[in-house]
């Protein structure tokens, strides 16, 4: 596995975009939406970009075409996830394997005011969650649990890139979405309060970690 290319675990000053990570199950399109709304922002899905471009379901993509040609056609909807509201303020939930993308890491690490999010939770926990959703979308994979153990053994490195971790296993949606609001603002006054101490020096913020 080469080298992650994700910027380095140093809180953005002032995010104008967050973009959510996790695998499968972790509650990323869900959290998406619910923080965008709080925070009223734009709200994208690359899942929903890549179906609204190729007119099929993900799932149908991949019997169609394969995981190589998502993963391009996936990389190419994230970037263009940036058609800006008035002021370019968005939240993006990546789809599970984004990030073994080097175009799509590129293109993260590029910009600028982005807080990276990674939504973690234990593997059985988001495949109960998969399961149990009737009305979700079609996911073949989850009948091999072996694969599933590799891809989320390979794609954590990664993930763990992000400058916050939430851990939701035993949050609620809504409750994941206040604990990244909680970070951005102690953030935002420990920042100010350094600012305006007469002695202060700058220093870099640890990656903060938050669990359940």
């Amino acid at each position: 596995m080469s080298k992650p290319t994700l910027p380095p675990p140093v809180f953005p000053a002032n995010p104008s975009r967050i973009v959510l990570t996790g695998f499968m199950g972790a509650g990323k399109t869900t959290v998406g939406a619910l923080l965008a709304e709080r925070l009223g922002w734009d709200f994208f899905d690359s899942d929903f970009l890549v179906e609204a471009r190729a007119g099929m379901t993900v799932a149908d993509f991949f019997e169609r075409r394969g995981e190589a040609a998502f993963r391009h056609l996936e990389a190419l909807v994230i970037r263009e996830a940036r058609n800006p509201g008035s002021e370019g303020q968005f939240v993006l939930a990546l789809g599970g394997g984004a990030l073994e993308m080097p175009a799509t890491r590129d293109f993260l690490a590029s910009l600028t005011g982005t807080l990276i999010v990674f939504l973690e939770a234990p593997l059985e926990t988001m495949i109960a969650r998969c399961a149990s959703h009737a009305d979700g979308p079609v996911r073949p994979v989850l009948a091999d649990r072996a694969l599933l153990a590799e891809r989320w053994s390979q794609r954590l490195p990664w993930y763990r890139q992000a400058h916050l971790t939430i851990g939701t296993a035993e949050l609620s949606p809504h409750a994941v979405v206040e604990r990244i609001v909680q970070e951005l603002e102690q953030f935002r006054s420990g920042l100010k309060n350094e600012l305006e101490a007469p002695h202060s020096t700058s220093r870099d913020r640890d990656k903060p970690e938050v669990t359940a």
